[in-house]
């Protein structure tokens, strides 16, 4: 269990579902992963357009109306990652390749964000923090763990993010680990260090649509949670399979945004 009250500049701080069926999805969500969900105060319930996902009264991650400005996206996990200067941000975006699709989204007195592609197309959004740093609550089941870029061009991917956020990278086998010196996040037992932020996998060569970044969820068991995706509704892209020390799965909402799941099933070494 891991509750985090701070983000430094440079970590994923937060993880938003877009959708076009808010209620759905939290519904979806609430019986998934066992979710209190609430809109803004003085919102009913079904007219809510953004909602937050809460474990114990803390908060997980949030589920939100995809913006009129995004046209035709499809649903989607977003991950955001904190920074101290949306401005100096967006300038490091455009000088490493990448496109600023939104400067500044102003959502006072919660913070402001900025809405990225990288070269390759992967949206990722910045974050300034106002009253919300991000997940109170992280690597947990229930709780994100981690975001894993899945990517044509991983060389190129190192580069844009090492430059925008300073993060350095390390081979682990197919996988390369994005590590940020001097920050320790995780959980003790992991099997990655601690200074790990994210990771980037090439893409399979037969995958469809541009590069994009992937929210993994934590879960008690892996089997059941696949199951229970089905009977709500979701999908199963990929069925559970051993990945020492967890067991994954790759799954979707019912509003079509994918996500994986991991259940840790033994210590690591």
């Amino acid at each position: 269990m891991s509750e985090r009250d701070h983000y430094p500049a440079g970590v994923p701080c937060w993880i938003s579902n877009l959708q076009r069926d808010v209620p759905a999805a939290r519904r979806f969500y609430e019986r998934l992963l066992g979710w209190e969900t609430a809109g803004p105060e003085g919102v009913p319930d079904d007219e809510a357009t953004y909602a937050i996902g809460r474990l114990r009264g803390r908060d997980v991650a949030g589920i939100g109306t995809i913006p009129e400005t995004a046209g035709d996206m499809a649903a989607a996990w977003v991950t955001e990652v904190r920074v101290d200067d949306l401005e100096a941000v967006a300038e490091r975006v455009a000088a490493a390749g990448g496109t600023v699709l939104e400067a500044d989204v102003d959502l006072s007195p919660m913070g402001r964000l900025a809405v990225l592609n990288d070269p390759a197309g992967a949206l990722v959004c910045a974050w300034e923090a106002g009253r919300r740093e991000g997940a109170q609550i992280v690597n947990e089941p229930g709780a994100w763990a981690m975001s894993l870029l899945e990517t044509a061009d991983p060389d190129g991917a190192v580069a844009f993010y090492g430059a925008v956020f300073g993060w350095e990278p390390e081979p682990f086998g197919p996988v390369t680990l994005m590590r940020l010196p001097g920050y320790v996040g995780g959980e003790p037992e992991q099997p990655v260090p601690r200074d790990v932020v994210a990771a980037i996998a090439p893409a399979a060569r037969d995958a469809a649509g541009a590069a994009r970044w992937v929210a993994d969820l934590w879960v008690a068991d892996a089997d059941a949670t696949a199951a229970d995706a089905e009977r709500l509704g979701g999908a199963v892209f990929v069925e559970p399979y051993d990945a020492p020390p967890f067991r994954r799965a790759v799954l979707a909402d019912p509003g079509g945004a994918s996500f994986t799941v991991s259940q840790l099933v033994g210590a690591p070494g």
